[in-house]
């Protein structure tokens, strides 16, 4: 299991995989369904080193991408200094392997490495699945929140309050 920032040859793949976890949030009828994500936004990470990839023998397993900003999420926290994990979407292939517990080992590491202090994500809605799963990937629940503004941010961000979790290092 290697993880590596992704490149452009990689957004076929990318997109690929973003489909497939839509349809998944489809078919569950229960959790909000990501859009399609502006290709120019994942070109924008992969030219910043904030899209990555979790390859195992050579294949991509795992993606999601990763920001030291995310103001019209987290408000007034943004001022803490974090690293925020976005998109994190798995190939069906790989599926059942927790690559979140994989991705959250990986993040602190990361998180240290720039003197960050915490690691964040949100999901939309009141999921209690994925709550549970993240909490068991070691993350803290802070509750759901109604976003003050959800201007600039993906369209799914306004089809519901938002899940947020963090863990301190």
């Amino acid at each position: 299991m290697t993880i590596k920032n992704s490149a452009p040859k990689d957004l076929p793949e990318i997109f690929r995989l973003y489909k497939i976890a839509s349809a998944y949030q489809e078919k569950k009828k229960t959790v909000v369904v990501w859009p399609e994500f502006e290709t120019q936004l994942v070109e924008t990470e992969i030219a910043e080193n904030r899209q990555w990839k979790l390859l195992i023998d050579n294949q991509i397993a795992c993606v999601w991408a990763t920001t030291f900003d995310d103001a019209e999420i987290w408000e007034e926290r943004n001022a803490d200094a974090v690293v925020y994990i976005h998109r994190i979407a798995v190939n069906p292939e790989f599926r059942g392997r927790n690559f979140v517990a994989h991705i959250v080992e990986w993040a602190k590491e990361y998180a240290k490495s720039h003197q960050k202090e915490f690691v964040r994500l949100d999901t939309i809605g009141n999921n209690t699945g994925l709550i549970a799963h993240y909490q068991k990937a070691g993350f803290e629940f802070l509750g759901i929140f109604t976003l003050k503004s959800t201007l600039g941010l993906p369209a799914h961000y306004q089809n519901g309050p938002v899940s947020l979790f963090e863990i301190k290092l």
